[in-house]
């Protein structure tokens, strides 16, 4: 073995020995920290783009607001929160966006190693501004119009010529309709979940907001002999020629079909553009009012709520017992007897 070196006259630290490099196998936290950024993907996947997005907006705002106060946004007290929901009811914002808005900021320090502020054990405070606010400025919730069977027909009526826009227009209002479809089902609609049966269609929705799981469902869509949903989507799809991808196509200024899908958003801005030419107010209309209007004439027609939920896929029928409740208000009248 060879002599350790001399000590140094100014060092009386015992000499370093240096051991041969070992062959090690990746370290835990590294392993751990694969799966901690997979584990958040999957979080992250479990809520829909269209939250996410919301989400974002809303803590953009609180943190702005935060800057403007000088205060922290993360970690926020529920104090902080508190006055921010009381600044936001003043301004005129709606308890249900004030609530989102908290809960936006709730997910965002989750998201980020804290707990969320109204999980805070000093969150009582919060809780009482929440439920003044809802006691103060709630009310009625006010929804966008049901585009029903007649005005589904005026706004069809309204779109002019045989361009590839007016005939993708004219597709995306019908079947939207006819399949009572949200707006992000829509656009997420493939060639592929398209099958063309004698009856009518047959529409693979393959994801949706109440089925996070990708289970996938079947929606019937008879031929019809007024809206024609049928006929309207294959005069769209040999219009555009395209086999496979998106089933509705974003346009080029100039109306040339592009390989990528449209936005929810510009779901909601064609419903209005096509209410306002049919003489409807378009404020009253959205994205929604294709899936509304679907639901609302079904219960005028007299479906039942199990024949609705087979088409809209509602987890509870709860909410499709409003619009049954609305459709028969008049019927069998307590009144018809004696008013």
């Amino acid at each position: 073995m060879a002599p350790l070196p001399p000590l140094s006259d100014t060092d009386d630290r015992p000499p370093e020995i240096v051991l041969p490099a070992l062959q090690t196998q990746p370290v835990l936290p590294a392993i751990l920290n694969a799966k901690i950024e997979r584990a958040a993907a999957y979080a992250k996947a479990a809520r829909s783009s269209a939250t996410r997005r919301v989400y974002d907006s809303d803590w953009a705002i609180f943190t702005a607001w935060c800057a403007a106060h000088d205060l922290s946004p993360l970690p926020a007290s529920p104090d902080v929160v508190a006055v921010f929901a009381s600044d936001q009811a003043t301004a005129g914002l709606n308890p249900a966006t004030i609530s989102r808005r908290v809960a936006a900021i709730g997910h965002h320090h989750r998201s980020n190693g804290y707990p969320a502020p109204t999980a805070m054990p000093t969150a009582g405070r919060l809780a009482e501004v929440l439920a003044g606010i809802r006691a103060e400025h709630g009310g009625m919730k006010r929804q966008k119009r049901p585009a029903d069977a007649a005005a589904l027909r005026n706004m069809l009526a309204a779109i002019e010529g045989d361009g590839l826009r007016a005939v993708r227009d004219r597709a995306i209002l019908a079947v939207g309709m006819a399949a009572a479809l949200r707006r992000s089902e829509i656009v997420a609609l493939d060639v592929a979940h398209v099958g063309i049966v004698p009856e009518g269609l047959r529409l693979t929705i393959a994801r949706s907001k109440t089925d996070r799981d990708g289970h996938g469902a079947v929606i019937a869509i008879p031929e019809g002999s007024r809206i024609r949903p049928k006929a309207l989507l294959l005069d769209w799809m040999s219009a555009a020629g395209h086999q496979e991808g998106p089933l509705f196509r974003r346009l080029s200024r100039l109306d040339a079909l592009t390989p990528a899908a449209m936005s929810d958003r510009a779901i909601a801005r064609l419903v209005q553009q096509h209410a306002a030419a049919a003489g409807y107010d378009p404020t009253q209309f959205a994205g929604h009012s294709l899936r509304a209007g679907f639901l609302t004439e079904g219960a005028a027609q007299g479906a039942t709520i199990f024949k609705l939920q087979e088409v809209s896929r509602h987890k509870s029928v709860q909410v499709l017992s409003d619009y049954v409740r609305n459709a028969e208000l008049f019927k069998d009248h307590a009144g018809d007897r004696f008013l």
